[in-house]
């Protein structure tokens, strides 16, 4: 219940710092914003989940006394990145779905143009927040965001795990593709998520490094247990379409070894996540809560 309730608040400060970054009011240095684009950036952005990356950013940053208004800023740009990273992958182009959240996708509701640029936008978005005087860091822990960030969602991360996905629909990978695909596509943004707490409290290399590991265990256990949920629960209980992996011809590990080598490899995983975090004793209750959710967890 602590962890479901710190969830829950979590999201709802980072929602309601989302909706003030997503007014139509136009911020200074900008002309003006359309307001269908706006909309649409809202759609995608503003439609429930469980704010997950963002809830980690904090926690992360707590571990550190850390967890202030800097943190809840770079949590949004997060969320941002993540959102945008949705939005286009629902495209016809991409894995072409029609519903997100249990609710129509951005392009569904707008358009596809539309789509694209509430996507563009929200990328765009997420750097600006991070780099903005408002985000009150020190101007070289900001830069390091900004960094981790653009290499965490970029061509080396979650848009190059993106094509490999799009590839593998194709020449299916063999098992080391797909664990690299998936640190790649599903991996590197709860990576960077968990590893934003060590840099927004300038903390020692060390401890940014052991949190990085902590991200990559859960972001493999995250992926795990979406691909054995796409195998084993229904639309409804996930608020997207489901099997589509299988209908693609897309290998996963589910897949390759099957779903009770899968809930054995999560249990391992986050056994992993907790030993990373023994170092900070009580402080990090909540982060190993998440990393059993995240393996346990039905949509």
């Amino acid at each position: 219940m602590a962890f479901e309730m710190a969830l829950i608040r979590r999201a709802a400060a980072v929602e309601v710092l989302l909706r003030r970054l997503l007014d139509d009011r136009p911020l200074s240095g900008e002309i003006a914003r359309p307001g269908r684009l706006m909309a649409a950036m809202r759609h995608g952005v503003l439609n429930g989940g469980k704010r997950l990356r963002p809830f980690l950013v904090m926690e992360s940053a707590a571990l550190f006394s850390a967890d202030g208004e800097a943190a809840q800023r770079v949590a949004a740009a997060l969320e941002c990145v993540h959102c945008y990273s949705l939005i286009h992958d629902d495209l016809p182009a991409m894995d072409d779905d029609d519903l997100r959240r249990g609710q129509p996708t951005v392009h569904k509701a707008f358009d596809e143009a539309t789509a694209i640029l509430a996507g563009d936008s929200l990328l765009t978005l997420a750097f600006d927040i991070i780099a903005d005087e408002t985000t009150v860091l020190p101007a070289e822990r900001r830069a390091a965001l900004v960094v981790a960030l653009a290499r965490a969602a970029g061509a080396g991360g979650m848009v190059g795990g993106q094509k490999l996905d799009l590839e593998a629909e194709h020449t299916p990978p063999d098992e080391a593709g797909i664990i690299r695909l998936q640190a790649m596509k599903t991996g590197a943004l709860i990576r960077f998520a968990c590893e934003a707490g060590a840099i927004i409290a300038g903390a020692q290399a060390q401890d940014r490094e052991r949190l990085a590991e902590f991200g990559s265990a859960i972001g493999l256990a995250f992926q795990l247990a979406d691909d054995l949920l796409d195998l084993t629960a229904d639309a409804n209980q996930m608020g997207k379409a489901t099997g589509k992996d299988a209908a693609a011809g897309k290998g996963t590990l589910v897949a390759l070894h099957g779903a009770n080598w899968a809930r054995s490899q999560l249990q391992g995983l986050v056994g992993q996540a907790h030993a990373l975090l023994e170092p900070y004793g009580d402080k990090a209750a909540l982060l190993k809560e998440a990393a059993t959710f995240v393996a346990t967890r039905n949509n």
